[in-house]
């Protein structure tokens, strides 16, 4: 039990921290696993290639548009924000969310590269404590309590959410067995139907032929 929760605790502790290229109005898409009523969010910065230094700066005209959409494919999030800043969202559904982020179509940098970095944190991690701490005025032991607190909250998402998988796997699995049970049962009924219908065709050929 000790290490299932250990194991819990790193899938919640995960985080995806990294930078990506896109070309303008270039469409960059992350499948997250995410379970049900969880905080996410993600702090996003965007250079832009200049040709010059042949390096990246920051140029504050670009717009980041930042598009989320639930496992049932409706949108969860859709706002344009500016080059650097953070964007927020809760799961209601639990399963694969898909985040996508694109540019805003500008002719000051048309055809240019941009390097977009992103980093997406989810459950606890996406919590600002200290601005926690000073909204509610907690000392630094009930702000690590309500850590505490936080964390024990989303190992239990998490393993709410790993139950709702087996029972979709295992719901998937039976659903391929009864229909490769049927499907050979058909296969069987296809095969003896055909018999019966050659051997009274060759009943009929050797009556014919006066053989019989």
């Amino acid at each position: 039990m000790l290490t299932r929760l250990l194991l819990l605790a790193f899938i919640v502790a995960a985080c995806q921290a990294l930078y990506f290229h896109i070309a303008e109005t270039e469409k960059k898409c992350f499948i997250e696993e995410i379970p049900d009523e969880t905080m996410v969010t993600g702090n996003y910065k965007v250079q832009l290639y200049d040709p010059n230094t042949k390096g990246y700066g920051d140029y504050p005209n670009i717009g980041m548009h930042v598009e989320v959409k639930d496992p049932e494919d409706k949108v969860v999030l859709s706002k344009l924000y500016t080059s650097e800043g953070k964007f927020t969202f809760t799961s209601h559904l639990p399963g694969e969310h898909v985040i996508c982020l694109y540019s805003n179509s500008s002719a000051w940098f048309s055809g240019a590269q941009l390097r977009v970095h992103l980093d997406i944190q989810a459950g606890e991690h996406a919590q600002d404590y200290a601005q926690i701490a000073t909204k509610d005025k907690l000392n630094e032991l009930q702000l690590r309590i309500r850590q505490l607190l936080d964390q024990v909250e989303q190992i239990t998402k998490e393993q709410n959410y790993q139950r709702y998988r087996e029972e979709r796997f295992r719901q998937t699995s039976e659903s391929t067995n009864s229909r490769v049970l049927w499907w050979s049962v058909g296969q069987t009924l296809v095969l003896v139907l055909t018999g019966a219908w050659q051997m009274r065709h060759l009943k009929g050929f050797f009556e014919a032929k006066k053989l019989v």
